[in-house]
């Protein structure tokens, strides 16, 4: 995704959210990010797109054999989890001195 200005989202490793769109769509199961990725405009989440990698033995991996691993959505599938609300939220910035913290829409607590 080339672009003439660097993309923001609002969503960051160690965030919890919900998969909104396609397989693996569940509103009401929270679920980790485990990394962004900012240049493709995806996300990689716990358990979420799992695909089976055939790996061959080598020094790392003398087995070898078939990895579960999980592959990268769209960050538009996913949406920020309000832990207090038990379901999901977009979210607004509040302006401050220093870093502008994350609030959520539904029920105004910092994420």
């Amino acid at each position: 995704m080339k672009a003439r200005f660097k993309a923001k989202y609002n969503i960051r490793k160690g965030d919890t959210v919900v998969v909104i769109a396609g397989d693996d769509k569940d509103r009401s199961r929270p679920r980790q990010v485990k990394e962004v990725l900012l240049e493709e405009g995806k996300v990689i989440v716990e358990g979420v797109n799992l695909i089976t990698k055939h790996t061959k033995p080598s020094a790392n991996n003398t087995q070898g054999g078939i990895v579960k691993k999980e592959a990268p959505i769209q960050i538009s599938n996913v949406m920020l989890w309000d832990a207090q609300e038990k379901a999901a939220t977009r979210i607004s910035k509040k302006r401050g001195e220093g870093k502008t913290p994350r609030v959520s829409k539904k029920s105004g607590n910092p994420i």
